[in-house]
């Protein structure tokens, strides 16, 4: 991956729906060769898809919380089942696992406390594994969708 590579990711971070032609004048280069590095990057998995960014707020989705998850077990099974059962859950934005403990950190979003309430209980406590949960409530969002430092 070379500075032109770079700058065509760069600009398809700041925005993705470039048309063709566009990018090719942001980054100095005729039609073709773009196209060919553009193709060249998405089979690479360099690029990994498109997509819109959606606002939370704007959508309803204005309750925001980070819940810590202490596993019972670390065996190989009961992590397997937890990671595919969490994946489900459209209101989990994130899971990350974790070194350490707590094992796991989800970035969970609901329409307010009362829909992330029932969510708590009903989906995220059941989760398999699950010895321990416990919350925190986002105040604000300082850094969020921050592009990747080329």
């Amino acid at each position: 991956m070379d500075n032109v590579d770079r700058k065509i990711l760069a600009e398809l971070q700041m925005d993705g729906r470039l048309s063709l032609t566009e990018l090719a004048e942001r980054v100095n280069l005729s039609l073709s060769p773009c196209h060919r590095r553009l193709r060249a990057l998405e089979e690479s998995g360099a690029i990994s898809g498109y997509r819109a960014h959606l606002d939370a707020e704007t959508l309803g989705l204005t309750f925001e919380a980070l819940v810590f998850v202490t596993m019972r077990d670390a065996d190989h099974d009961t992590v397997a089942s937890f990671e595919q059962a969490v994946a489900t859950i459209p209101n989990v934005l994130q899971a990350q696992r974790l070194f350490g403990d707590p094992d796991y950190l989800l970035q969970v979003v609901a329409r307010d406390l009362r829909a992330f309430q029932k969510l708590y209980d009903d989906r995220i406590s059941t989760l398999p594994g699950v010895q321990r949960l416990s919350s925190t409530l986002v105040m604000k969002s300082v850094v969020e969708n921050r592009p990747l430092p080329l």
